[in-house]
């Protein structure tokens, strides 16, 4: 399998219809029980959905894709977990598409070109503050897994955060990952610095950054243990969806190993450790 060599100066490959992968992720939770809710602001159509755990004491796992409109794999991989139906005991809640106007488009921003992965900390878009507004309803998370591409990668790679010290899910993941597309190999990744082959473990403090992603919110808020997904946009879609999916199902098995029931690393987040992904 060979780079595409289409992105030049941006995202060219392949897009999809916000709105019908939306469609057919309800479908396919329907079917399998899942509760389907609007995310605020309603007339954005953004759909959540939820299904609770059936043991006591299981964790609470958050899943989102779509905040970039110019990242088709993360929706996909989303509709393609849902079809498949292979879920842990959990608390699951999924959002496929946070930025169903930047797909109409093929736009990273949404329509007022703003970047909603830059607009946490502050939020001006009706898109985060309506979801920072969901959010705030959920109990504290567990685990959160962010789906993302990068236009300019070679390969796969992760951001961790990882507040609680817990024992990392990032090589499993990649390792995973690694079965359906190259893994990243540069030392750097958008100037930060890798601490393991196609794994960033940041460091940067977030009240210095002016610019927040969703996953330092997660993190400061709201998940003591989030993992961001890039997959090389680059390269043939399908291998890309099949990279975050087998990254995820890495993710969410390796965590019930590590964390059986009972055992969820949650409690009280207290005060932030430094951190700060891109």
């Amino acid at each position: 399998m060979r780079r595409l060599g289409l992105n030049q100066g941006g995202y060219r490959g392949e897009q999809i219809d916000p709105r019908a992968l939306q469609f057919a992720c309800r479908s396919a939770a329907v079917r399998s029980g899942w509760a389907v809710e609007v995310l605020p602001p309603a007339g954005l159509d953004r759909l959540a959905f939820y299904r609770p755990a059936k043991t006591d004491g299981a964790p609470n796992i958050y899943l989102s894709a779509g905040i970039h409109g110019d990242e088709p794999a993360g929706p996909m991989a989303i509709l393609r977990l849902l079809e498949e139906d292979r879920w842990p005991d959990a608390h699951l809640w999924l959002i496929p598409c946070l930025n169903p106007d930047g797909f109409c488009r093929n736009t990273r921003e949404n329509s007022e070109g703003i970047d909603l992965n830059r607009d946490f900390l502050v939020p001006r878009s009706v898109e985060v503050t309506g979801q920072v507004e969901w959010l705030k309803q959920l109990p504290e998370l567990d685990l959160a897994l962010l789906l993302h591409e990068d236009w300019e990668a070679n390969g796969f790679y992760c951001y961790e955060i990882n507040l609680g010290g817990r024992a990392s899910l990032a090589e499993t993941l990649i390792e995973s990952a690694s079965r359906f597309c190259p893994i990243e190999h540069e030392t750097e990744i958008e100037g930060r610095k890798v601490d393991r082959p196609g794994i960033i473990r940041p460091g940067s403090d977030p009240a210095s950054r002016p610019l927040w992603p969703e996953a330092i919110w997660l993190a400061v808020h709201q998940s003591k243990l989030t993992y961001t997904l890039e997959a090389p946009s680059d390269w043939p879609l399908m291998p890309r969806v099949d990279a975050l999916v087998a990254a995820i199902h890495a993710a969410l098995e390796g965590y019930f190993q590590l964390f059986p029931v009972g055992e969820a690393a949650s409690g009280r987040l207290g005060t932030p450790e430094p951190i700060g992904p891109g």
